[in-house]
């Protein structure tokens, strides 16, 4: 089973996300976290891609490819996996598809007003030291501007700036709707309101997981 959570910045899919690992049992994969995680044991890959970063370019599809690959080949995905951030792009999704097509898809979308996002995104303050990440709306420091965890100094980062928000979220709406229109056609895609509470959220979604692994029984019984 692949689980993949479309949404832009501040939809909260890697909340969600983290909920449904816990629920099914299955491991999260976020390929801002993959790339980290390389760079920081310097494996090969990402070696590759700390010296693409440094020269201020993007890390491509195909090293991405690459990383996702090793990681959903380990025993703990074997029984599916939740894929936060990674396709982005139709051509993502084919290469995606290249890697594995034989286990059933459930693409969930998670969609929130636009100034709704902006809201979230432009409140958020990270630490200097620690990177620890608070919210003046719903996760406030017990003292105002400092990290409970270090002490350091939490800072707005630039591109939480309510300008560069929506150019950020421009760019996704023109990369996703393709790929939304893609999965459509699949009958895959299940669009989820994520203008309500977290609990909310995970309740809509239990729903939809459960309709789709009711529906995915059924379809193995016949095979």
């Amino acid at each position: 089973m692949r689980i993949i959570l479309l949404g832009p910045p501040g939809s909260g899919k890697g909340t969600q996300g983290d909920l449904i690992a816990q629920k099914l049992g299955f491991p999260k994969i976020s390929t801002g976290d993959l790339l980290r995680e390389a760079v920081r044991k310097g494996t090969s890959l990402g070696k590759k891609a700390e010296a693409t970063m440094n020269r201020g370019d993007l890390v491509s599809d195909e090293l991405v490819l690459q990383m996702v690959a090793e990681r959903i080949a380990k025993e703990d995905c074997q029984k599916g996996y939740v894929l936060d951030g990674f396709p982005r792009n139709l051509e993502q999704a084919r290469m995606l598809e290249s890697l594995s097509s034989r286990p059933p898809e459930i693409i969930l979308d998670f969609r929130v007003n636009e100034e709704r996002l902006i809201e979230r995104l432009s409140s958020r303050r990270i630490c200097t030291q620690c990177g620890l990440i608070y919210n003046n709306l719903v996760k406030l420091p017990d003292r105002s501007g400092l990290c409970d965890a270090c002490g350091g100094e939490l800072v707005q980062r630039k591109d939480d700036d309510p300008d560069v928000i929506r150019e950020r979220l421009k760019v996704y709406c023109e990369e996703t709707e393709p790929l939304v229109a893609y999965y459509k056609k699949k009958k895959n895609y299940h669009k989820i309101d994520g203008d309500k509470d977290i609990e909310s959220v995970f309740r809509e979604v239990r729903a939809v997981l459960a309709e789709e692994l009711e529906r995915f029984d059924r379809t193995e019984a016949i095979r």
